[in-house]
C-alpha cells in the first residue's frame, strides 16, 4: 500500500511538471486570437525557476511570425509638446531578458511581460496551436507549445 501511495504521489508530481529533477517549469502557454488586419500577436504563460534563471530568447518558426521579442508593457508619459502632454498612454518595450527569481513564479500576461509576435504570416485563430522554443541562461532550451484563445486558460 504504501509503495503504491509513493507511485501514486511521483506520478501526479510528474504529471504538474514538479518533479525533483524539473528545476524550470513553464504553464498555462497561450496566445490571444489577432484580429484580421493585425501583423501582431501575442504569448503568454508563467515560469518558475527552482534555483533561479533568466528567460533569454525565444522563438517560433517562419509560418507563424516574421520576428519575435520578449516585451514589457510600461506607462510611458507624453512629453512637452506631444499630443496629450502630461498624460500616460501604455506602450510596449523591448526587454532583453526576464529575469526568474528562485522559487518565484513570474507571469508573463495581458498589460504587462509577454512574447511578442512580430510580422505575423496569417492571423492567430482560435484553436490553433504551434511551438516556441525559449531559451535560459541555466536551463538552456525548452519548447512549449501554444494554444491560440480568446482568454487565459
Amino acid at each position: 500500500m504504501r509503495r503504491t501511495l509513493t507511485l501514486l504521489l511521483s506520478f501526479a508530481l510528474l504529471a504538474a511538471g514538479c518533479g525533483e529533477d524539473e528545476p524550470l517549469k513553464v504553464d498555462g502557454a497561450w496566445a490571444r486570437t489577432s484580429p484580421r488586419m493585425a501583423d501582431a500577436g501575442a504569448v503568454y504563460l508563467q515560469l518558475t525557476s527552482v534555483d533561479g534563471d533568466r528567460l533569454v530568447n525565444a522563438a517560433v518558426d517562419a509560418s507563424i511570425a516574421g520576428m519575435v521579442e520578449i516585451h514589457e508593457t510600461v506607462l510611458a508619459e507624453m512629453g512637452e509638446g506631444e499630443v496629450g502632454e502630461g498624460m500616460g498612454a501604455m506602450t510596449m518595450q523591448e526587454v532583453g531578458a526576464i529575469d526568474l527569481p528562485a522559487g518565484e513564479m513570474v507571469s508573463l500576461e495581458p498589460g504587462g511581460l509577454h512574447i511578442m509576435l512580430m510580422r505575423l504570416a496569417s492571423p492567430l485563430e482560435i484553436g490553433q496551436t504551434f511551438e516556441v522554443p525559449l531559451t535560459f541562461e541555466a536551463a538552456g532550451e525548452r519548447t512549449v507549445e501554444v494554444e491560440v484563445r480568446d482568454e487565459a486558460p
